[in-house]
Protein backbone atom coordinates (compact mmCIF):
# COMPACT_ATOMS: atom_id res chain seq x y z
CA UNK A 1 0.00 0.00 0.00
CA UNK A 2 1.55 2.93 -0.72
CA UNK A 3 0.31 6.89 0.59
CA UNK A 4 1.21 10.53 0.79
CA UNK A 5 2.74 12.14 3.94
CA UNK A 6 -0.68 13.42 4.38
CA UNK A 7 -2.76 10.40 4.93
CA UNK A 8 -0.92 9.61 7.99
CA UNK A 9 -2.56 9.73 11.32
CA UNK A 10 -5.76 9.73 9.10
CA UNK A 11 -6.49 6.08 8.53
CA UNK A 12 -8.26 5.21 12.01
CA UNK A 13 -11.67 5.12 10.50
CA UNK A 14 -10.52 2.64 7.79
CA UNK A 15 -9.16 0.82 9.81
CA UNK A 16 -11.92 0.37 12.83
CA UNK A 17 -14.37 -0.35 9.97
CA UNK A 18 -11.57 -3.29 8.50
CA UNK A 19 -11.33 -4.89 11.82
CA UNK A 20 -14.94 -5.10 12.69
CA UNK A 21 -15.31 -6.87 9.13
CA UNK A 22 -12.94 -9.35 9.91
CA UNK A 23 -13.86 -10.05 12.71
CA UNK A 24 -17.39 -11.02 11.61
CA UNK A 25 -16.45 -12.91 8.67
CA UNK A 26 -14.52 -14.93 11.37
CA UNK A 27 -17.63 -15.41 13.18
CA UNK A 28 -16.83 -13.91 16.68
CA UNK A 29 -17.99 -12.09 19.13
CA UNK A 30 -16.79 -9.38 20.83
CA UNK A 31 -16.08 -11.03 24.22
CA UNK A 32 -14.70 -13.93 22.37
CA UNK A 33 -12.47 -11.91 20.14
CA UNK A 34 -11.33 -10.06 23.11
CA UNK A 35 -10.81 -13.57 25.17
CA UNK A 36 -7.96 -14.99 22.19
CA UNK A 37 -6.54 -11.50 21.87
CA UNK A 38 -5.83 -11.34 25.94
CA UNK A 39 -8.06 -7.88 25.91
CA UNK A 40 -11.19 -6.06 27.58
CA UNK A 41 -14.33 -6.70 25.49
CA UNK A 42 -14.83 -2.77 26.35
CA UNK A 43 -11.47 -2.25 24.54
CA UNK A 44 -12.18 -4.21 21.19
CA UNK A 45 -15.31 -2.02 20.85
CA UNK A 46 -14.08 1.21 21.27
CA UNK A 47 -11.00 0.04 18.30
CA UNK A 48 -13.68 -1.02 16.51
CA UNK A 49 -16.18 1.79 16.95
CA UNK A 50 -12.48 4.45 16.33
CA UNK A 51 -12.69 5.59 19.71
CA UNK A 52 -9.28 3.74 20.76
CA UNK A 53 -6.02 3.91 18.23
CA UNK A 54 -4.87 0.54 18.14
CA UNK A 55 -1.36 -0.12 18.50
CA UNK A 56 0.86 -2.51 15.71
CA UNK A 57 0.60 -5.13 18.51
CA UNK A 58 -3.11 -5.07 18.93
CA UNK A 59 -3.69 -5.01 15.45
CA UNK A 60 -1.11 -8.24 14.93
CA UNK A 61 -3.16 -9.86 17.96
CA UNK A 62 -6.49 -9.21 16.60
CA UNK A 63 -5.49 -10.45 13.12
CA UNK A 64 -4.23 -13.79 14.31
CA UNK A 65 -7.42 -14.55 16.32
CA UNK A 66 -9.53 -13.84 12.94
CA UNK A 67 -7.08 -15.79 10.83
CA UNK A 68 -6.81 -13.30 8.19
CA UNK A 69 -5.68 -13.91 5.12
CA UNK A 70 -2.61 -12.37 4.27
CA UNK A 71 -3.72 -9.70 1.48
CA UNK A 72 -6.28 -8.35 4.29
CA UNK A 73 -2.48 -8.72 6.88
CA UNK A 74 -1.05 -6.47 5.28
CA UNK A 75 -3.28 -4.05 4.58
CA UNK A 76 -4.71 -3.78 8.14
CA UNK A 77 -0.86 -3.90 9.07
CA UNK A 78 -0.41 -0.96 6.67
CA UNK A 79 -3.47 1.28 8.35
CA UNK A 80 -2.29 0.77 11.70
CA UNK A 81 1.06 2.05 10.78
CA UNK A 82 -0.33 4.98 9.09
CA UNK A 83 -2.97 5.43 12.22
CA UNK A 84 0.22 5.49 14.60
CA UNK A 85 2.19 7.64 12.50
CA UNK A 86 1.51 11.65 11.73
CA UNK A 87 2.43 14.04 9.40
CA UNK A 88 2.65 17.84 10.76
CA UNK A 89 3.80 19.94 7.42
CA UNK A 90 5.35 22.95 8.48
CA UNK A 91 3.54 24.86 5.90
CA UNK A 92 0.06 23.59 7.41
CA UNK A 93 1.91 24.79 10.89
CA UNK A 94 2.53 27.94 9.89
CA UNK A 95 -0.75 28.35 8.31
CA UNK A 96 -1.98 27.42 11.89
CA UNK A 97 0.02 29.78 13.42
CA UNK A 98 3.48 28.71 15.32
CA UNK A 99 1.51 29.70 18.41
CA UNK A 100 -0.39 26.86 18.50
CA UNK A 101 2.23 24.92 18.10
CA UNK A 102 4.09 25.81 20.93
CA UNK A 103 0.31 25.48 22.90
CA UNK A 104 0.41 21.75 21.99
CA UNK A 105 3.80 21.20 22.82
CA UNK A 106 2.93 22.78 26.23
CA UNK A 107 0.11 19.86 26.04
CA UNK A 108 2.58 17.22 25.99
CA UNK A 109 4.99 18.49 28.26
CA UNK A 110 2.50 18.82 30.46
CA UNK A 111 0.71 15.50 30.44
CA UNK A 112 3.99 13.71 30.32
CA UNK A 113 6.59 12.64 33.60
CA UNK A 114 9.85 11.95 31.88
CA UNK A 115 10.91 14.35 28.74
CA UNK A 116 14.15 13.21 26.40
CA UNK A 117 15.34 15.23 24.21
CA UNK A 118 17.89 14.79 20.99
CA UNK A 119 19.23 18.12 20.00
CA UNK A 120 21.28 17.92 16.87
CA UNK A 121 21.90 21.26 15.28
CA UNK A 122 20.29 23.72 17.44
CA UNK A 123 19.12 24.27 20.92
CA UNK A 124 15.89 23.85 22.17
CA UNK A 125 13.20 26.56 23.25
CA UNK A 126 12.78 25.47 26.57
CA UNK A 127 17.08 25.55 27.21
CA UNK A 128 17.52 28.99 25.34
CA UNK A 129 17.56 32.72 25.88
CA UNK A 130 14.83 35.59 24.55
CA UNK A 131 17.32 36.47 21.98
CA UNK A 132 18.11 32.62 20.62
CA UNK A 133 14.52 32.11 20.40
CA UNK A 134 14.13 35.21 18.56
CA UNK A 135 17.10 34.30 16.36
CA UNK A 136 15.53 30.93 15.83
CA UNK A 137 12.30 31.89 13.94
CA UNK A 138 13.64 34.81 12.42
CA UNK A 139 13.36 33.02 9.14
CA UNK A 140 9.75 32.83 9.15
CA UNK A 141 8.37 34.32 6.70
CA UNK A 142 4.68 34.27 9.43
CA UNK A 143 4.32 36.42 12.79
CA UNK A 144 6.36 34.90 14.82
CA UNK A 145 5.79 36.69 18.18
CA UNK A 146 3.24 34.75 19.78
CA UNK A 147 5.46 31.46 19.13
CA UNK A 148 8.43 33.99 21.00
CA UNK A 149 6.21 34.37 23.99
CA UNK A 150 5.01 30.41 23.79
CA UNK A 151 8.42 29.30 23.99
CA UNK A 152 9.68 31.29 26.49
CA UNK A 153 6.34 30.14 28.83
CA UNK A 154 6.73 27.19 28.09
CA UNK A 155 10.16 27.00 30.37
CA UNK A 156 8.23 27.19 33.45
CA UNK A 157 8.15 23.58 33.44
CA UNK A 158 11.65 23.59 34.18
CA UNK A 159 10.79 24.22 37.81
CA UNK A 160 8.67 21.45 38.00
CA UNK A 161 10.54 18.87 40.08
CA UNK A 162 7.84 16.08 39.55
CA UNK A 163 9.20 16.53 36.02
CA UNK A 164 12.46 14.82 34.39
CA UNK A 165 14.66 16.05 31.58
CA UNK A 166 16.95 14.90 29.96
CA UNK A 167 18.90 16.81 27.03
CA UNK A 168 21.82 16.10 25.07
CA UNK A 169 23.23 17.95 22.48
CA UNK A 170 25.71 17.66 19.91
CA UNK A 171 28.68 20.20 20.33
CA UNK A 172 27.55 21.82 16.73
CA UNK A 173 24.19 22.52 18.57
CA UNK A 174 25.53 24.44 21.34
CA UNK A 175 28.29 26.43 19.03
CA UNK A 176 26.22 26.88 15.90
CA UNK A 177 26.50 30.89 15.64
CA UNK A 178 22.05 31.04 15.70
CA UNK A 179 22.91 34.47 17.13
CA UNK A 180 26.15 36.75 17.77
CA UNK A 181 29.15 35.50 19.64
CA UNK A 182 28.71 37.30 23.13
CA UNK A 183 24.79 36.42 22.94
CA UNK A 184 25.86 32.78 21.81
CA UNK A 185 28.16 33.02 25.54
CA UNK A 186 25.13 33.85 27.18
CA UNK A 187 23.03 31.00 25.98
CA UNK A 188 26.45 28.98 26.94
CA UNK A 189 25.96 30.17 30.71
CA UNK A 190 22.47 29.56 30.03
CA UNK A 191 22.77 25.79 29.41
CA UNK A 192 25.24 25.74 32.54
CA UNK A 193 22.99 27.15 35.02
CA UNK A 194 19.85 25.08 33.94
CA UNK A 195 22.50 21.97 34.37
CA UNK A 196 22.16 22.34 37.86
CA UNK A 197 18.78 22.17 38.14
CA UNK A 198 17.85 18.80 40.30
CA UNK A 199 15.28 17.54 37.54
CA UNK A 200 17.31 18.61 34.50
CA UNK A 201 20.30 16.38 33.11
CA UNK A 202 21.54 18.02 30.21
CA UNK A 203 24.42 16.80 28.75
CA UNK A 204 27.20 17.80 25.40
CA UNK A 205 28.68 14.80 22.67
CA UNK A 206 31.63 16.42 22.03
CA UNK A 207 32.89 16.68 18.19
CA UNK A 208 35.45 13.35 17.58
CA UNK A 209 33.29 11.65 19.92
CA UNK A 210 32.20 7.91 18.10
CA UNK A 211 28.82 7.24 18.54
CA UNK A 212 27.40 3.87 17.53
CA UNK A 213 24.94 5.04 15.07
CA UNK A 214 25.03 8.77 12.76
CA UNK A 215 22.06 10.83 13.67
CA UNK A 216 19.81 12.22 11.36
CA UNK A 217 17.47 14.25 13.41
CA UNK A 218 16.50 15.92 16.22
CA UNK A 219 14.25 14.09 18.28
CA UNK A 220 11.67 14.21 21.38
CA UNK A 221 10.71 11.44 23.61
CA UNK A 222 7.61 11.93 26.04
CA UNK A 223 7.64 9.14 28.95
CA UNK A 224 7.16 5.83 26.75
CA UNK A 225 4.13 6.63 24.78
CA UNK A 226 5.29 8.87 22.11
CA UNK A 227 8.00 10.15 19.53
CA UNK A 228 8.71 13.66 17.63
CA UNK A 229 10.94 13.80 14.80
CA UNK A 230 12.11 17.45 13.13
CA UNK A 231 12.70 17.87 9.76
CA UNK A 232 12.99 20.64 7.48
CA UNK A 233 9.84 20.25 6.31
CA UNK A 234 7.83 19.01 9.01
CA UNK A 235 8.23 16.61 11.97
CA UNK A 236 6.64 12.88 12.00
CA UNK A 237 4.66 11.66 15.40
CA UNK A 238 5.17 8.44 16.11
CA UNK A 239 2.82 6.89 18.62
CA UNK A 240 3.34 2.46 18.40
CA UNK A 241 5.26 1.17 21.29
CA UNK A 242 8.11 -0.44 18.69
CA UNK A 243 8.60 2.90 17.30
CA UNK A 244 9.39 4.91 20.64
CA UNK A 245 11.39 1.85 22.08
CA UNK A 246 13.41 2.08 18.88
CA UNK A 247 13.63 5.62 19.62
CA UNK A 248 14.79 5.05 23.38
CA UNK A 249 17.79 2.31 22.76
CA UNK A 250 18.62 5.19 20.17
CA UNK A 251 18.60 7.91 23.04
CA UNK A 252 20.77 5.39 25.45
CA UNK A 253 23.28 5.08 23.25
CA UNK A 254 24.10 8.46 22.58
CA UNK A 255 23.78 9.17 26.26
CA UNK A 256 26.41 6.94 26.45
CA UNK A 257 28.76 9.12 24.52
CA UNK A 258 27.97 12.60 26.12
CA UNK A 259 29.31 14.44 29.10
CA UNK A 260 27.82 15.58 31.74
CA UNK A 261 27.88 17.65 35.28
CA UNK A 262 31.29 19.33 36.15
CA UNK A 263 32.80 18.31 32.41
CA UNK A 264 30.26 19.56 30.42
CA UNK A 265 29.98 23.09 32.39
CA UNK A 266 33.63 23.13 31.54
CA UNK A 267 33.30 22.55 28.08
CA UNK A 268 30.54 25.64 28.20
CA UNK A 269 32.97 27.86 29.79
CA UNK A 270 35.90 26.98 27.16
CA UNK A 271 33.62 27.63 24.70
CA UNK A 272 31.83 30.79 25.69
CA UNK A 273 35.28 31.69 26.39
CA UNK A 274 36.31 32.17 23.07
CA UNK A 275 33.05 33.24 21.89
CA UNK A 276 33.69 36.84 24.55
CA UNK A 277 37.42 37.09 22.57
Amino acid sequence: MTFEAEQLGGSGPELAVLLRELRKRAGLSGDRLAARCNMSQSKVSRIENGRTRPSLVDVEAILRAVQAPPELVAEASALARMANTEWRNLRELRRKGLGTRQAQLKGLETSSTHMRYFLLSMVTGLLATPEYVRASLAHSPADVSKAVAGKLERQAVLHDVSKRFTFLLTEQAVRWPVVPPLVLAAQMDRLSSLSHFPNVRIGVIPMGAETPRVPLNTFTIYDASLVTIETSAGSLVLRDGRDVRASLQEFAEYETCAVFGEEFRARLAEWAAGCRA
